[in-house]
């Protein structure tokens, strides 16, 4: 969408009707431009309704990110962030590593609305929509060289699902390495870039897209179960106090981790593991596979698989852990 479909947008994002000289006045815009800003947001798969003498609406309110909203919810914590909302964007990731090298602040966050080349683990590309997903990348700066820093991907899980479950879904679990899921399917992915010194300081750039809302949108566009936030309470959710939630857990998570790294969250993170002492496939970069039960995984969050040959531990890098009927 270009950038009066999303200020039409805003301007419909609280559900009532809104006359198209109302919503003009409000965004110093002639009344063709407002009709053409919503001949776009309908086109981007919005209902938009249309009533003679009361104007426009959106079929459901939209909860927009905002910078300022997200800061008032966190009060205090605020400043640890610096939160930048922009409307679309190629990918928060590869914009913030570019921050990142330039010298950018550590705690710079970095959410969008939409993305058009979003990215998820092992270069699949992670799929987003204005108002049901919700994608942010957050810079965070260590005195340690990533090689110290084994386990992160599993820490942030770890804040998400504790985040996650306290907003209402109970049954939230994780994937080994990087997904948050449900009986129902995924909600959450994590996709960590490192860069930096070997032996430090190194910084992390960590994207994280949650699923808000049911959105066809997302569903018909990837191919594995997916499920949502909304869905999983029976409540809706806004996302500015979500995100701000979310950075409050991961400042926690985080800061706990730079000091004493992965292994005193080792044991709640096997509390919530998906695969848990269950048979599992691990799919190897090179098309193979390898069957096993999980055993959790070590104080540096290499996975632990059972297999005939005993317990190997295994580096996350490319490979992919899947559930295995028992026979």
């Amino acid at each position: 969408m270009n950038t009066m479909a999303f200020k039409t947008l805003r301007a419909l994002a609280d559900g009532g009707f809104h006359s198209g000289e109302a919503i003009a006045q409000t965004l110093g815009v002639t009344r063709s431009a407002v009709w053409y800003g919503i001949r776009d947001i309908a086109g981007a798969g919005f209902q938009v309704e249309k009533v003679r003498g009361r104007g426009y609406r959106l079929s459901r309110p939209l909860s927009l990110l905002d910078a300022g909203a997200v800061s008032g919810l966190l009060g205090p914590q605020s400043a640890t962030f610096v939160i930048e909302v922009i409307d679309s964007i190629d990918s928060t990731n590869t914009r913030l590593m570019q921050r990142a090298a330039a010298g950018a602040p550590s705690g710079l966050v970095l959410a969008a609305e939409a993305q058009t080349a979003g990215r998820g683990r092992r270069g699949r590309t992670w799929r987003s929509a204005v108002g049901s997903t919700l994608t942010f990348s957050l810079l965070w700066r260590f005195a340690q060289g990533a090689r110290e820093l084994a386990g992160l991907s599993l820490a942030v899980g770890l804040a998400l699902a504790r985040t996650l479950r306290a907003a209402g879904a109970t049954g939230v679990a994780l994937k080994w390495p990087n997904d948050v899921v449900l009986p129902s399917g995924k909600l959450s992915g994590i996709l960590i870039e490192m860069q930096g010194d070997v032996l430090g300081p190194s910084a992390a750039v960590i994207g994280i897209g949650v699923n808000v809302c049911a959105d066809s949108r997302v569903a018909d566009q990837v191919d594995q179960p997916l499920t949502d936030l909304e869905s999983a309470t029976g409540n809706a959710v806004d996302r500015n106090a979500l995100l701000a939630r979310m950075l409050a857990e991961l400042s926690c998570v985080l800061g706990s981790f730079a000091q004493n790294g992965f292994s005193p969250l080792r044991a709640e993170w096997q509390q919530l593991h998906a695969h848990q002492d269950r048979r599992v496939r691990l799919l190897l970069p090179d098309g193979e596979s390898l069957a096993g039960i999980a055993r959790g995984v070590a104080d540096d969050g290499v996975l632990l698989l059972e297999t005939a040959a005993g317990v190997q531990g295994f580096h996350s890098g490319e490979l992919s852990l899947r559930g295995e009927i028992a026979p």
